[in-house]
């Protein structure tokens, strides 16, 4: 069953019937940010003490984060969506122009909101369940279980993954 949802596009103009996969052979730009840090992650692991958690650039914080999140998901989840091989979407227009004004806000170009529609897998969970990645992989891991499971946060904002074949239905807005 095909559901429809709405994208913030920040990477680069999408156009009116382009499709998108996210499949074991199609990644997202996160994967390959993520990937290109396993090496450090792994030895981040295996020697934390070599390591001062304040002082991690961010796309290592993001690495680890990630890494543990694909791995509980691999290990509990698997239906859901990788994190890594997906689109984040909206279950409204009003909450993608929410993440389009934030985005905004925080200086990333925004091009357009669109209308898609998936026939993949589907994950709604509270972004702030998301965590900053440590040096300790039993945190991580188990920071990403409580992602994973939507444990109950003083705070909810709700964000949506899909994969698969996903198809631009609808150009909503457009941002110069």
């Amino acid at each position: 069953m095909n559901k429809e949802y709405y994208h913030v596009v920040t990477e680069k103009p999408m156009n009116l019937g382009q499709h998108i996969k996210f499949d074991n052979h199609n990644h997202s730009g996160v994967f390959k940010r993520v990937m290109s840090k396993q090496n450090i992650v792994n030895d981040i692991y295996m020697h934390p003490s070599k390591y001062n958690e304040e002082k991690l650039d961010h796309h290592t914080k993001v690495a680890l984060r990630e890494l543990a999140l694909e791995k509980i998901r691999q290990e509990k989840y698997p239906n859901y969506p990788s994190r890594l091989k997906c689109l984040y979407v909206s279950t409204s227009l009003n909450d993608a122009l929410m993440w389009a004004d934030s985005f905004i806000k925080n200086g990333r170009k925004v091009y357009q909101i669109v209308k898609v529609r998936t026939n993949g897998n589907i994950f709604t969970g509270n972004a702030y369940n998301c965590f900053e990645g440590t040096i300790n992989e039993e945190k991580n891991l188990e920071y990403a279980n409580n992602y994973w499971n939507n444990s109950s946060n003083k705070k909810t904002i709700l964000e949506t993954i899909i994969d698969g074949d996903i198809e631009v239905i609808k150009i909503i807005k457009t941002y110069k």
